[in-house]
């Protein structure tokens, strides 16, 4: 089945076209034929296009919005401008992948599109607004372009959260604002945390139930997960993804009192006071330099500035707290799981996040941590460490095709 992945943003479109069936995934077969990225969708757009593992085609095209987007992705896989030319026709895209950042507590598995779960995925905008509304052009566009003959599903990141317990997902405020609002922690990543818990047990011969992880994602957005027996039991994202670890320019956890205070010393208004958080703050608003740890780390490197170190320390403790928090709530783990952009490439934040970490049974050795890099697989735990240690590359577009073909052959979904 050819699966065409969307991740759509407000101003950008991923894709990926993902060859995937039931015996693919058993051997772990899946080929992915085409992936890139279209950006500035609105002006002058920049598209990124990749056959295979082939070089990228670059390219400026003026696209006015995602349905203009995806004509021009759907034009170069058929047509071959630059290399493409991987379908010999539309027809030959069997069903579309969606990635949605928010399902709420109705949409608790990837589920078909249709009208009621459209307005039902509508009914979370509130509660992702920067990312739902945005998903939902790249659903109308491709629904547009398809029409009814081609299925469409949705995959969620909040889902791999669902089964949470209340203890977990319930806040410590009044609980008619639960009962009312649905004001819970939701939990974000899912669709990362899930596939690298999926890589682990192929990679040990673990069953589901036998699967104790912390699972890390850490890229400009960061998240922990408590995964017992196979099943996430907590998370550190809350209602929004601004809840938890420090990030690229989130805050991740604060006295919420701080809000008050700031309204009344600086005249923030609730839409500047949000924007702070989720924009101004995190690695950047700590360094006052950038968001990105690679930049971060290349400064304390080259002239030891002191705001570019505080800002990976706190970054760093902040990952150490939880990974704390989550053994306690577990009574142990096998093994603390990183990925994303920052866990798969950095060995310099792994070795400082673990770092005096032995009396937990944390200890990685020094080698193999700076040689795990670039897309590998490894764990680069000390041979004599009780819990294991695994870099393994997150792969949410894989994990989205194979729902969809799940969902639109009848197979069962597990999560």
């Amino acid at each position: 089945m050819n699966v065409l992945v969307l991740n759509c943003g407000s101003s950008s479109l991923k894709f990926q076209l993902i060859v995937t069936d039931p015996d693919r995934i058993a051997r772990d077969g899946d080929e992915r034929r085409a992936h890139g990225v279209i950006e500035r969708i609105g002006s002058e757009a920049l598209l990124t296009l990749t056959k295979g593992d082939g070089p990228p085609h670059r390219l400026a095209e003026p696209l006015r919005d995602h349905r203009k987007a995806l004509d021009a992705i759907l034009r170069w896989l058929v047509d071959g401008d630059g290399g493409g030319g991987v379908l010999g026709s539309l027809s030959e895209v069997d069903a579309v992948g969606h990635r949605v950042v928010h399902g709420g507590e109705k949409l608790k598995r990837s589920v078909l599109l249709d009208e009621k779960t459209i307005a039902q995925i509508e009914e979370c905008n509130d509660l992702a607004p920067l990312h739902n509304p945005a998903n939902l052009l790249g659903i109308r566009a491709a629904r547009a372009t398809f029409g009814k003959d081609v299925p469409q599903v949705a995959v969620f990141d909040t889902a791999f959260h669902a089964g949470m317990p209340e203890t977990s997902f319930l806040y410590a405020i009044p609980y008619s604002y639960y009962v009312r609002h649905r004001v819970r922690r939701y939990g974000f990543h899912g669709t990362s945390h899930r596939y690298v818990a999926y890589r682990y047990r192929k990679l040990t011969g673990k069953s589901r139930e036998e699967t104790n992880l912390i699972t890390l994602h850490l890229g400009n957005g960061c998240s922990a997960c408590a995964i017992r027996r196979g099943e996430s039991i907590d998370t550190s994202m809350g209602l929004t993804p601004l809840e938890g670890l420090v990030m690229g320019t989130r805050s991740g956890d604060l006295d919420p009192s701080i809000l008050d205070f700031l309204h009344h010393k600086e005249g923030f208004t609730p839409g500047e006071l949000d924007s702070m958080l989720n924009k101004q703050s995190g690695l950047l608003g700590v360094s006052g330099i950038t968001n990105d740890m690679r930049d971060l780390l290349s400064v304390e490197a080259e002239n030891g500035d002191r705001r570019a170190t505080l800002a990976i320390d706190i970054f760093t403790m902040r990952v150490k707290k939880y990974i704390g928090a989550y053994l306690a709530r577990m009574n142990g783990a096998d093994a603390i799981v990183f990925t994303g952009g920052i866990g798969e490439n950095s060995a310099a934040v792994r070795a400082r996040i673990c770092a005096d970490m032995d009396v937990l049974g944390i200890a990685l050795d020094p080698t193999k941590n700076t040689t795990t890099v670039g897309g590998k697989e490894g764990d680069i735990a000390a041979e004599s460490a009780r819990v294991r240690v695994l870099v393994l590359p997150t792969n949410e577009e894989l994990l989205i095709a194979r729902d969809t073909m799940r969902c639109v052959t009848g197979v069962e979904q597990r999560y």
